[in-house]
């Protein structure tokens, strides 16, 4: 990615202070996404390093996840598949904890969504803390895929999520970060 299309996405993504309390900076992406060409070119960076490799399901982390990844996925020509909170799916789940900032949450996913030995790549909007991309990384482990990468469009590096996912095995892939938290 060229030095201009790192800056075109960074000003595309608008930051809201004190959001969702104070002291945050709140990096919003439906900026981004209502930009027709910060969108695609966001999906096309996200899988760059894996075009032409065999894909065959591309996991989404809810919300914004499934935008990214439903994108990603029909640019890959993979099926997708959406990870929620407890409770949103209507067909037989697994499910796994994972931690929260402030505790720990569960989240779950269809059980015949990936196979064994099928190959995913993991999407959401941001990587903070990894919490969340670590209990989905070892969701879809726990059913047999092999998970090829983890791609968020916003890395927020001090905070160690991306490094944490890297310890598990998994290349990751960011296309913009912000210092802070």
């Amino acid at each position: 990615m060229s030095h201009s299309d790192a800056i075109d996405l960074r000003a595309a993504i608008r930051t809201i202070p004190d959001y969702p309390k104070p002291g945050i900076l709140f990096r919003d992406i439906t900026t981004l996404l209502g930009n027709a060409r910060a969108f695609r070119r966001a999906v096309d960076e996200l899988v760059n390093p894996w075009a032409g490799s065999k894909i065959d399901k591309v996991a989404g982390i809810e919300a914004r996840g499934f935008i990214i990844g439903g994108a990603v996925a029909h640019q890959v020509s993979a099926g997708f598949v959406p990870i929620r909170k407890k409770g949103k799916l209507p067909y037989e789940t697994v499910r796994i904890a994972y931690s929260l900032e402030y505790g720990i949450d569960e989240m779950e996913m269809h059980k015949d969504a990936v196979a064994q030995g099928e190959r995913v790549i993991l999407v959401d909007d941001l990587i903070a803390t990894g919490g969340t991309a670590e209990g989905a990384v070892k969701l879809l482990r726990n059913m047999g895929a092999e998970v090829l990468a983890a791609c968020f469009v916003i890395d927020l590096p001090e905070l160690g999520g991306a490094a944490k996912l890297r310890a598990l095995g998994v290349p990751v892939r960011t296309l913009v970060s912000f210092e802070g938290h």
